[in-house]
């Protein structure tokens, strides 16, 4: 029997109650996937200087106007800017000095010509056969950042090109927030480790790999704590040694018939306690227990390994993209594809069906094959790419009609065909 039983929605703004444990300053080597916890002001313009853009000459623009291939303009060579340096050589009008992209421009030159539209005439001399406008190949001090200006916000989880830019700016450090420590812990007297050869009625501990896995892909710390036999006094020191290590823990198999009951009286077992979810209104997952002791969340999976990480996709991943710090209003934190579903497909009414599918390609558009299979069998998730939602006020979908995919979190597209 379920005693919180909760929808989908209800379950996302239990989530969004738990926020990020804390901070700290690491180096930028090490600061890529990690998440702003403070906001990023430049002290500096960039690039600083005027740059040019193209190999040429740095010129008065004026000095080209009405140049072409029939009427060239001519140029005495006053010199040429070496890279990395600051050019002391003073730019006369009628004057050329040669620049390469990168360089930084005479202090009264406004234009570069591209190196193209020039021929030397002796070793002094070169004629422009195209007029440039002021500032044209030229960027200027402030063009690409200035100084005071916020380059990156907090909850920005950074990508290369932001360490890029950080690194133009001379930041060698930035403030993240900590990355979330997940413990996870595998019930079931038939639960037992991999390396070991399963006798009958056992199973090899597949959820707590699955799992970390997971949670690694998310950028989270998983602990894998091990398995816990159908004990109380076993499960409940497994979970304190959770609480006291990671900022949430994840239980698989604790929340099937059997075990549920105990898992419940474990969590009530701790001080400041609170069941916020005694069985989700999903499908596959629907008995998942959570609950909060203190600040830390704690979640009980089914032990089916599909329906563990059903519920893992849909609601833990977000609830690690919460604890990480990322705004949680990204639109990229979830991946969804249209597609035009393959063949009709029911469903019950008063409770979400999530229905794994495979994704190929068919005549330039997507199509979405279901994979169907019962929550105890790894092998539709092996061929799935991601998930199909058929909400509890719906029946059923139609073949041909067009689907939202809400690809799994390490699918990214790879493998469709």
């Amino acid at each position: 029997m379920f005693f919180k039983l909760k929808t989908s929605e209800e379950i996302v703004e239990i989530l969004k109650d738990f926020e990020p444990s804390g901070e700290e300053t690491i180096s930028i080597e090490h600061a890529l996937g990690r998440v702003l916890s403070r906001d990023i002001i430049s002290r500096e313009d960039l690039p600083g200087f005027r740059r040019a853009t193209m190999d040429g000459y740095a010129v008065f623009a004026r000095d080209s106007f009405g140049a072409t291939e029939a009427v060239p303009a001519f140029f005495e060579v006053a010199g040429e800017v070496m890279m990395g340096k600051n050019p002391t050589i003073s730019l006369l009008p009628g004057q050329a000095i040669k620049i390469s992209t990168g360089g930084m421009l005479p202090e009264n030159s406004d234009s570069v010509v591209m190196l193209e539209y020039s021929r030397p005439l002796d070793e002094k001399t070169i004629e422009i056969c195209r007029a440039v406008s002021p500032l044209e190949n030229v960027i200027l001090p402030e063009d690409d950042i200035s100084r005071g200006e916020c380059v990156l916000k907090k909850r920005h989880r950074l990508r290369p090109q932001d360490l890029g830019v950080l690194t133009g700016l001379g930041f060698t450090e930035v403030a993240v927030f900590t990355r979330p420590k997940v413990a996870i812990i595998s019930s079931g007297d038939e639960v037992v480790p991999i390396h070991t050869a399963p006798e009958p009625g056992q199973i090899r501990d597949i959820n707590s790999y699955t799992l970390n896995a997971l949670c690694l892909n998310a950028g989270a710390e998983p602990v894998m704590l091990g398995i816990c036999n159908d004990n109380f006094n076993e499960l409940k020191a497994m979970v304190q040694q959770g609480l006291s290590m990671a900022d949430t823990v994840w239980i698989s198999g604790g929340s099937s018939v059997g075990t549920r009951d105990m898992t419940i009286k474990v969590f009530e077992s701790f001080d400041n306690m609170e069941v916020l979810a005694h069985g989700i209104s999903v499908s596959p997952g629907k008995p998942t227990i959570i609950a909060k002791i203190n600040s830390k969340a704690f979640f009980g999976l089914p032990g089916h390994v599909t329906s563990a990480l059903v519920i893992a996709e849909i609601f833990l991943v977000p609830f690690l993209t919460r604890l990480s710090g990322e705004d949680p209003s990204c639109p990229f934190a979830c991946q969804h594809l249209e597609a035009e579903l393959a063949r009709n497909i029911n469903s019950s009414n008063g409770r979400d069906d999530y229905i794994r599918v495979r994704l190929h390609l068919k005549d330039g558009g997507l199509v979405a094959e279901p994979v169907f299979g019962k929550s105890g069998l790894i092998s539709s998730l092996l061929h799935a790419h991601g998930l199909l939602l058929i909400d509890r006020n719906t029946e059923g979908l139609y073949q041909g009609q067009k689907v939202k995919v809400r690809l799994f979190s390490s699918s990214a597209g790879r493998g469709i065909a």
